[in-house]
């Protein structure tokens, strides 16, 4: 049986894509596939680099050597090179001190999420001057009051000392149109951060096709 890199037209696999159209193109898990640079016996690369970002996604972005080792298909080699790669990103590349002026601002941050099979929560911290803090997965799944309860999404904000949130989330879909739960959540949010002195100042729902801002729809 061939493997998933192996039934992709060579100009499309991962380096090759990269070469061509530079990484802002590729998705996480196509990232991921070039930075372990191979599978093992039984896991192709893409499967195995699925099943890190999938985790990554769970553990909102922070996993041990112990929690990569323990995912199947990824030994001590390989979870020393991700666990060094997180390490290096963290030091060096985070989106500290860049400033949300308008909605589109905040898609380079998330957008790489609008690939996801089911709904991601987001919240992105922010200082007085607007600029980011830091971005989290706050939740994976379906976007309701019992999955996105306002102790999740402001918990971190609180200790980031942020003075506002911006939350996002995707719409596998592809529709940007919120649904009844999604003004609803909002509306939570909003009456938390009002009384927690930490402004919700806009809620987003992107996909590939663009994105749907509340603010900007006049629902804050």
């Amino acid at each position: 049986m061939k493997s998933k890199i192996a039934k992709i037209p060579k100009q499309d696999r991962p380096r090759e894509k990269l070469a061509r159209l530079g990484p802002a193109a590729l998705s996480d898990q196509e990232l991921m596939a070039i930075l372990i640079g191979s599978g093992t016996r039984g896991n192709d690369v893409l499967t195995l680099s699925g099943r890190i970002v999938a985790r990554l996604d769970e553990a909102r972005g922070s996993l041990s050597l112990d929690d990569l080792v323990a995912i199947d298909g990824i030994g001590p080699a390989k979870a020393t090179l991700i666990a060094a790669a997180m390490e290096f990103f963290r030091r060096r590349i985070r989106p500290e001190g860049v400033k949300i002026s308008k909605a589109e601002d905040v898609l380079p941050l998330v957008l790489h999420y609008a690939d996801r099979k089911q709904e991601h929560f987001l919240a992105i911290s922010l200082n007085g001057a607007n600029e980011v803090i830091t971005t989290r997965v706050v939740s994976i799944g379906l976007v309701n009051t019992t999955q996105v309860h306002p102790r999740e999404v402001f918990a971190d904000p609180i200790t980031d000392r942020a003075s506002a949130v911006i939350v996002a989330h995707n719409h596998p879909s592809g529709r940007l149109e919120p649904s009844k739960e999604d003004r609803e959540v909002t509306r939570k949010l909003k009456d938390a951060g009002r009384i927690l002195g930490i402004k919700l100042l806009d809620h987003i729902i992107f996909s590939k096709k663009g994105i749907y801002s509340f603010l900007d729809h006049a629902l804050l």
